[in-house]
């Protein structure tokens, strides 16, 4: 960071410098017997004289390795996540046995099951952490997109985007237009690594206008993005896998035939009870498992603290072999 600083380098060879002061006057020096122990102490003493200045310097001068970008291969996708946190995300998810109970006393039995949005965070959250080289980036809706984390790779932030999913209660209006392009529009300039989708987690959704449909058709097919649709079904919703007649005039089915005349792929994943959507998400994963290549920014590593930690000990050295020499003066 400071390399005028290394200017001050030749400063280390002064502790080579005899001093007049520490020299002692003998008539005869060959008469004095040998020591050895003396002269290696007198080395060592030097030695860490001049690697304590040369430490402290070069930490001054601030030495790491520079920023670097690597690129990675890899096999996964790059995967926006939507999530829905309207009211009706707080609602439980239909009992493991509910076709098997009696209709006229289904809504006793529909507080047994799960709430959704707890569903959808612990399974999401073990998708994630079972595909260590998916790229995420993380929005949640209600009445408009709230982006929680863009495209990272980092587990820890994904899973405490994730996690902050269950603050609070959600609003009652459901904007998945909005959303949907707030998603889509975070592939806009990134360059095409390998498999794009956009992973939609609902139980519904608003109707869209014509111009709405048409931003999100012309974004999907700009960034070459493919559509996963996890639909939560709630108790008395219409079903959107042909089990039922899908002419409903709900929200979810105009999603899902709007969803079906893209151009782009698009795939539905209904899920009724817990079990449904651990199998959705388990195939989501099994069908972006492509190569990706990822550019990783790796910061700068500052290596200083080691000169650092260098130059204090051989500062602590030489002080104490200074002492010991004052001592035998004294």
């Amino acid at each position: 960071n400071h390399p005028w600083l290394l200017a001050l380098l030749p400063l280390a060879a002064l502790p080579l410098l005899s001093r007049r002061r520490e020299a002692l006057t003998f008539p005869n020096l060959p008469g004095l017997p040998p020591d050895r122990m003396g002269k290696i102490a007198e080395i060592a003493w030097r030695a860490c004289a001049v690697a304590a200045l040369l430490t402290s310097i070069i930490a001054l001068a601030g030495p790491g390795r520079p920023e670097a970008s690597i690129v990675r291969t890899g096999h996964g996708a790059e995967i926006a996540v939507v999530i829905d946190r309207s009211r009706s995300m707080d609602d439980r998810m239909l009992p493991d046995d509910w076709q098997q109970i009696d209709p006229a006393n289904r809504l006793h039995h529909l507080a047994r099951g799960e709430q959704k949005s707890q569903v959808t965070r612990e399974l999401l959250s073990r998708f994630v952490a079972q595909r260590q080289d998916d790229r995420y980036s993380l929005t949640f809706f209600s009445t408009r997109p709230m982006q929680v984390v863009p495209f990272t790779q980092r587990q820890q932030v994904v899973q405490a985007g994730i996690s902050a999913g269950g603050i609070g209660r959600g609003l009652s209006n459901t904007e998945v237009g909005p959303a949907l392009l707030a998603a889509i529009g975070q592939f806009d300039g990134r360059p095409y690594s390998g498999s794009r989708i956009v992973l939609l987690v609902s139980d519904g959704g608003g109707r869209l206008t014509e111009r709405m449909r048409e931003r999100i058709r012309s974004a999907l097919e700009r960034n070459r993005v493919a559509l996963y649709w996890i639909y939560l079904r709630s108790y008395n919703s219409p079903a959107l896998d042909g089990s039922e007649d899908e002419s409903s005039d709900a929200p979810a089915a105009a999603l899902h035939g709007f969803f079906r005349t893209l151009r782009t792929p698009y795939r539905l994943y209904q899920a009724e009870v817990r079990e449904d959507l651990a199998r959705a998400v388990a195939d989501v994963g099994r069908q972006q498992n492509l190569p990706l290549d990822v550019v990783e920014r790796v910061p700068r590593q500052d290596y200083s603290h080691g000169f650092m930690i260098v130059a204090a000990l051989a500062c602590f050295v030489t002080l104490i072999g200074r002492l010991m020499t004052l001592r035998s003066w004294s």
